[in-house]
């Protein structure tokens, strides 16, 4: 078939290139840098399956920056532009999903319309009758940053919002590129769709949240905060997975579909779900508070990335703790090797000469121990108990 994607973020180019296999796939962007770069395969993302998919395999993949050869020969366009949350009006900022939709019909209305942006509940019903059509049909993604083509080549499910035989056939195009076999496969209204995607990202924010306050707890009563993790995770209900405490929950996903569900819930009675979004906060300020003991008067900031293998920090719970501390007169360097441009060069302090980083600053904090920071150990301020993600 011919697919175009509209949008080349994490979601845009993993099913780009997932569905390459098997289809022609045109990528748009209007990013001409991240279109070049994929016509020069190229991933202008950090992620390790996309970047040898696009260098060694065989795809039917194209990039473009032009609005009419993208969209005119589509049989499906696949929306996946970004939708921050606006905090303003309590909801995701659409206008951009909205603006594909008015080109594709322009163009071609024949196209079926697949939106993976995460969108606020009912949206997909209000596009349909804001421009008129049926053609619009939604599929929630589950992916983690620098993980996402893994995540798609192999799948927890499948799911599209719509029960129908062009459902159906959509769904068969991501799971006949997919590795995994057997691929949980559910149609659901579109409503329920987008229910599942935001109570999906809420329960792991939950649990991210859970484990952070048991720490908290351990932090103030002076307990070892490993053990207790360790005991509870055993109970198999439980599980030994997303465990592993943090500085908060953050990323581009979970923030911002915690408080959209949260917005979603207005004339739903709910405890639990705004406890989620104001846990997350306490467990910064707990942070700072923390590091703020020692009286450091430079504290370094080791990556501001929230996962290994990413290069994306959007939202990341530190830098919130980063203001913090500045707030109380507390110089902050930050440490962080993917950072290309001068968004903090008027705020804080760049230094990605490690050895300089690291004699210059009293306290390193630092989200995950790396091995990279063994030589100063002494010096290291984590909530860390694994070494990894979970």
């Amino acid at each position: 078939m011919n697919i175009t994607i509209a949008g080349i973020g994490y979601v845009g180019l993993s099913n780009a290139v997932l569905l390459a296999q098997y289809n022609q796939v045109t990528a748009y962007d209007i990013d001409e840098k991240r279109v070049t770069a994929i016509q020069q395969k190229k991933s202008p993302i950090v992620d390790a399956e996309i970047t040898d998919f696009l260098k060694n395999k065989d795809l039917n993949l194209t990039a473009t920056a032009n609005l009419e050869s993208a969209f005119k020969n589509a049989d499906i366009v696949i929306v996946a532009t970004p939708t921050n949350y606006d905090s303003e009006t309590h909801t995701f900022d659409t206008s951009s999903i909205e603006a594909v939709i008015e080109q594709v019909l322009r163009i071609n209305h024949d196209a079926l319309i697949v939106i993976k942006s995460t969108i606020p509940v009912g949206y997909t019903e209000e596009v349909r009758t804001k421009f008129n059509t049926d053609n619009i049909i939604f599929s929630p993604e589950f992916l983690r940053e620098g993980k996402a083509l893994f995540d798609n080549l192999y799948p927890s499910r499948i799911i599209v919002g719509e029960v129908s035989e062009r459902a159906k056939k959509f769904a068969t195009l991501l799971e006949q590129a997919s590795y995994k076999q057997d691929v949980p496969v559910l149609l659901t209204d579109s409503t329920e769709a987008e229910a599942i995607k935001l109570f999906s990202n809420t329960y792991l924010a939950m649990r991210v949240a859970f484990f952070n306050e048991l720490d908290n707890y351990a932090m103030v009563y002076g307990l070892n905060s490993k053990q207790i993790v360790e005991g509870v995770s055993l109970d198999p209900r439980i599980g030994q997975h997303y465990n592993n405490p943090s500085f908060g929950y953050g990323g581009y996903c979970l923030p911002k579909d915690t408080k959209q569900l949260l917005a979603n819930y207005k004339q739903v009675p709910q405890n639990l779900i705004k406890a989620i979004v104001d846990a997350n906060v306490t467990r910064k300020h707990v942070i700072a508070k923390d590091i703020m003991k020692s009286k450091p008067k430079c504290v370094g900031i080791y990556r501001l990335i929230m996962k290994a293998d990413s290069d994306n920090f959007r939202a990341a719970a530190i830098l919130d703790i980063m203001h913090m501390l500045k707030a109380n007169d507390i110089e902050v360097i930050i440490h962080e090797p993917v950072f290309k441009d001068d968004m903090y060069n008027n705020e804080f302090k760049i230094c990605n000469n490690f050895k300089d980083f690291s004699e210059n600053c009293d306290i390193i904090v630092a989200n995950r121990m790396v091995s990279e920071l063994s030589s100063i150990s002494t010096k290291v301020y984590t909530r860390d108990l694994f070494g990894g993600d979970s």
